[in-house]
């Protein structure tokens, strides 16, 4: 897990990801190369590029109230507010501007929001921001967690995502599996490598893999 590849984003080469090959376990999947974007998600400049690259995924006629940040995406998801806002992407939000915020998440994995932050999705425009989309099950958990909660999803944006829509919704992404060579993913139980008896190198999420 020490190797790694560099890969440049066709349409923004400033914006560079690390695939890592092993055999990672994430909560919906198991796969063959972990997709590295700690820099992208802590570092200042990277994270206003992947902003400013995301900012042009929308137009002017999107209404846009929160943008619901998932993965550690919050600085990326505070300078795509900021780039929304300039490129004329309105809020019907009194103040007029957007709201930014990370769910929080009950013992199911379940999406949740506290009183004190539920009228951030209730009644809202809402964009979905995560690092990785591998399966979409998770998209999938958060769109059904906000429309629970009466606000409406009008866009997913993701910096890596192997699906290309999610109910009914297209996923926005700067990389996507044609970006990372022999990308797979498979279910739990019909992974071939355990199959073959090779080992899990890490578990791993959207923050990050812990080596076993």
């Amino acid at each position: 897990m020490n190797e790694y590849v560099k890969i440049n984003s066709k349409r923004y080469p400033e914006i560079i990801l690390r695939a890592v090959p092993g055999h990672f376990v994430t909560p919906n999947s198991h796969i063959n190369k972990y997709v590295d974007m700690t820099a992208m998600l802590r570092r200042q400049s990277e994270a206003k590029a992947v902003a400013k690259a995301m900012a042009e995924y929308y137009n002017v006629s999107t209404m846009i109230d929160t943008i619901i940040c998932m993965d550690g995406t919050e600085i990326i998801g505070a300078y795509l507010a900021d780039e929304l806002t300039k490129a004329g992407v309105l809020s019907t939000n009194a103040h007029k501007t957007m709201y930014i915020t990370a769910p929080e998440y009950d013992l199911s994995g379940q999406m949740i929001f506290r009183e004190n932050t539920m009228m951030m999705v209730r009644n809202k425009k809402v964009l979905v921001l995560l690092a990785s989309a591998t399966t979409g099950r998770t998209i999938g958990r958060a769109v059904e967690s906000i429309n629970y909660y009466n606000g409406e999803v009008v866009g997913i944006s993701a910096i890596f995502s192997a699906v290309s829509a999610v109910a009914g919704l297209p996923v926005f992404s700067i990389f996507d599996r044609r970006d990372v060579p022999d990308y797979e993913a498979y279910r739990h139980r019909d992974c071939p490598m355990c199959r073959r008896g090779i080992k899990v190198d890490a578990i791993c999420n959207g923050f990050g893999y812990s080596a076993l």
